[in-house]
């Protein structure tokens, strides 16, 4: 048995998931010939072929693709047993290869594929809590904490984004909530700060993910308490949200530009740093008035009325020249 990484021992994993893993290493696992699944199969079926070395890959594959088909495939992968244990094999198969350049798209592939089964369990409402509670997403964030930016490793830091964004998801009929349990469970593990890295690091794809699931903390008490009670935390989220508004003139993103917004309108309704606004006023990104990034919301109603929501909290408007102008608050200028 080789001897585990600090990665591994951090995340105190049982060492039967340690050893020799199918799948890990760059090394394939024997496969039965693809007329093994040439009749149609249901999903027990397939669920059933996730035990045989010789044909999980092919049955991960397509269980991957049925998951937003059929809602009880989480129910079926939770409850049948013995299966979550092999798609953590699967998964923790391939620590080894994550801070090497020798991790391969065939391998990232089929992980992505076990990581996609996650997702589909942290996003069912009867599986989400007890996934959460067997501390299951752990296992992903050495995919997200990569900074490795070639293809195999940010497809491993997307999937693995997804299968978090799956638990901030809100659900009818509280539909703007997320989970308080998900919410604690999320802050504890520090998944603020591993987000925050990948809008650093990752692809356009990536930064909208992680920024996503920020937002969706920020629109929480306990969140927006958590970032805006201590300065660093503070002001490392605001200086990344800023860095990639700046970013967006050389690669346009809509969806990424209002969930920065959305997640600035949050942080003005902050205590402590953000509630006078004067921490947060000096980090608005003046390239918000910038027009290539202006002219990303020109036929977006929603995302317009949020710009003008966010300049209206913090007390600034645009000048006729296009300059972001912060008003001075009558306390400044008693002041000066």
């Amino acid at each position: 048995m080789s001897p585990t990484t600090p990665m591994e021992r951090d995340l105190r994993l049982p060492e039967s998931l340690l050893g020799d893993q199918p799948g890990g290493g760059g090394r394939a696992s024997p496969t039965l010939p693809e007329s093994e699944f040439a009749e149609p199969m249901n999903v027990e079926q397939l669920i059933q072929k996730l035990h045989d070395r010789r044909t999980r890959e092919q049955a991960l594959h397509n269980l991957s693709q049925l998951k937003d088909q059929l809602p009880e495939v989480a129910l079926l992968l939770w409850h049948t047993c013995g299966i979550m244990f092999v798609l953590l094999k699967e998964i923790t198969g391939v620590y080894n290869l994550i801070s090497t350049p020798n991790l391969s798209q065939e391998v990232s592939n089929r992980v992505c594929d076990t990581i996609t089964l996650f997702q589909c369990i942290a996003s069912h409402l009867d599986t989400r809590k007890p996934f959460i509670r067997a501390y299951l997403p752990l296992y992903l964030y050495p995919f997200i904490s990569t900074e490795s930016r070639d293809k195999p490793h940010e497809y491993l830091r997307l999937s693995s984004l997804g299968a978090i964004g799956a638990l901030v998801k809100s659900h009818p009929p509280n539909r703007d909530e997320v989970d308080p349990e998900i919410i604690h469970f999320l802050l504890e593990s520090q998944i603020l700060c591993l987000c925050i890295r990948c809008m650093e690091v990752g692809t356009v794809l990536s930064r909208t993910v992680a920024t996503f699931i920020v937002e969706r903390i920020l629109s929480t008490d306990a969140g927006l308490n958590y970032c805006c009670n201590f300065g660093d935390r503070f002001y490392v989220t605001t200086s990344v949200l800023r860095r990639m508004t700046d970013k967006l003139v050389e690669e346009p993103s809509r969806r990424l530009l209002k969930l920065i917004i959305k997640c600035f309108i949050e942080l003005s309704k902050g205590p402590s740093l953000c509630r006078d606004n004067e921490g947060l006023r000096c980090c608005i990104p003046r390239s918000l008035t910038y027009p290539e990034i202006v002219n990303l919301l020109s036929d977006d109603g929603d995302g317009m009325r949020g710009l003008q929501q966010l300049l209206k909290n913090v007390q600034a408007h645009v000048s006729s020249t296009g300059d972001l102008v912060l008003v001075t608050s009558y306390k400044a200028e008693l002041n000066s």
